[in-house]
């Protein structure tokens, strides 16, 4: 069935003249980023904040940042310096490559806050962050709408207590405490201006693709920001997702496989 599946999948890409990309957490997995799925997976990731008995709705939350900045931080922290080290695997390449070949390329439409796409040579003009990026910060309050790059941060991350060492990270224009410009649980702070103008380009290439396919990769259901918007498209949709790739033959492939393996497999297909 998965090899039926991938050469539906092959043969709908080489009938489309534009790519969708969809990506949840589950893509970064073959490139050895966690998978918070359930809190025992944070708290794998996490062992200081399994100990405190914190969950990950509870520390991915703007009011972590009132209550325990040094520990929202650690935590923010830690992940940016994640991000920055991790090298995208060669799946993110290969996808590149696919989009390449179609005469409107490829846009993508990601949950994932990580910048991965980016590292991976995808352009920024070309990309939907619709929870935000990490690599980007804003205030608290917030006191304006000013977004602003995460390059000058450099966080010292406490192994043992996931406490990030000051000086933590505060606003230019009014002082307070700056935050990744990320969409939290509960968060009636985050600044949209951003990731706004990332749909208004989607929308504008959207628009020209006369043919398109959906390829969505490591999106579930617990948070279904990536499926909803790949299965409101009305194009044929490639579904990758080892434990969830249900899709209605009539609507496309579903691929019972992780992201890199099935993308080498495909990529085998339409050379």
């Amino acid at each position: 069935m998965t090899d039926d599946a991938l050469a539906r999948a092959a043969a709908l890409l080489r009938a489309a003249d534009g790519l969708l990309i969809g990506a949840g957490a589950g893509i970064g997995v073959d490139s050895g980023l966690p998978d918070f799925r359930g809190d025992h997976g944070f708290w794998r990731a996490y062992p200081p904040l399994a100990s405190l008995g914190i969950r990950f709705v509870e520390i991915a939350n703007p009011h972590s940042f009132d209550t325990s900045p040094e520990l929202a931080w650690g935590f923010y922290g830690h992940r940016l310096a994640l991000y920055r080290d991790t090298v995208p695997h060669a799946g993110f390449a290969i996808l590149r490559d696919i989009g390449e070949r179609l005469k409107h390329g490829a846009f993508v439409f990601t949950s994932n806050v990580d910048g991965q796409f980016q590292r991976a040579g995808f352009g920024h003009d070309r990309l939907v962050e619709c929870h935000g990026s990490i690599h980007h910060l804003q205030c608290t309050r917030p006191c304006s709408e000013a977004i602003w790059p995460a390059d000058a941060l450099t966080p010292v991350i406490d192994p043992a207590t996931c406490l990030m060492a000051p000086p933590l990270p505060r606003c230019p224009h009014c002082g307070a405490l700056a935050r990744p410009n990320i969409l939290m649980f509960g968060d009636g702070r985050w600044l949209e201006a951003r990731t706004e103008a990332q749909y208004a380009r989607l929308d504008r290439w959207r628009a020209q693709v006369g043919k398109l396919v959906v390829i969505e990769l490591g999106a579930g259901t617990d948070v279904p920001s990536v499926r909803r918007m790949c299965e409101a498209q009305g194009a044929p949709l490639v579904r990758i997702n080892p434990r969830e790739p249900d899709v209605r033959p009539s609507r496309g492939a579903g691929v019972a496989l992780g992201a890199l393996e099935a993308l080498i497999t495909l990529r085998a297909l339409l050379d």
